[in-house]
């Protein structure tokens, strides 16, 4: 019986560098991996990490405000309910608040899927209905203010109701996230007018268009708006529900 011999010559990984020259290269590695990454996508994740501190700020204030108020905190379920064939129903405002941003996050999702595909017309489609529910977010936000403003008598510096902290610490951290959703509003009206007159497919120059037949600016706003409804996950946990 003839018996065939197989190589078995071992494969070498590339040998490593010790000491700081090894520790340099490591991160010098990094860079390569970067270098696919769109400098807009890129530039989003960083501002988006600045704004996730900010927001964290913001919230942890508000639990060391209410926690340490020696005037009792409004209680969500009554501040925030709405009067609806007499009877009234707590947080309803909210919960349709909350409804429609997360609903927003579904059909963003769908306008960066429909983007990559290069479908023009389902994109846009998708990116006003997205715009359309932000702007109505923000509208009931607005809503919201005035009530507390106009019925309860509410205002950054004082609040008949209890703590006089709660209208300071409530009118800083919704309006600064109601801003956010403002742009994003703005940032999804101008990149589906894009969308729709083809600047993408065509590399038009102007501002977002970004490189030729490539929809990556669809999946930058769509990480933005991503990022907001996230942000109203949290302060709808510890305003409203608290």
């Amino acid at each position: 019986m003839l018996h065939t011999a197989t190589s078995t010559t071992p494969l070498h990984s590339p040998e490593l560098e010790g000491g700081v020259k090894g520790i340099v290269s490591d991160w010098s590695a990094d860079q390569q991996s970067f270098k696919k990454v769109p400098w807009g996508k890129a530039m989003m994740w960083i501002c988006l990490v600045s704004d996730t501190f900010i927001f964290s700020i913001f919230l942890i204030s508000y639990m060391t405000a209410r926690m340490s108020a020696t005037d009792p905190w409004p209680h969500s379920s009554e501040i925030f309910a709405l009067t609806i064939a007499g009877k009234s129903i707590p947080l309803v405002l909210i919960a349709l608040m909350t409804f429609i941003l997360i609903t927003s996050s579904g059909t963003m999702a769908m306008a960066v899927n429909f983007g990559y595909r290069k479908n023009r017309k389902v994109t846009f489609i998708l990116l006003m209905i997205t715009a359309f529910l932000g702007a109505s977010f923000v509208g009931m936000q607005a809503f919201e203010w005035t009530k507390l403003i106009v019925e309860e008598g509410i205002r950054p510096w004082g609040n008949p109701l209890g703590a006089a902290q709660f209208g300071s610490v409530f009118f800083m951290v919704t309006g600064f996230h109601g801003t956010h959703v403002s742009i994003g509003v703005i940032f999804l009206i101008i990149v589906a007018i894009k969308v729709y007159r083809g600047d993408l497919d065509n590399e038009r120059p102007g501002f977002l268009t970004g490189r030729k037949g490539n929809y990556e600016i669809v999946e930058i706003v769509g990480l933005y708006w991503h990022f907001v409804d996230l942000v109203w996950v949290f302060i709808f946990a510890f305003f409203y529900l608290w």
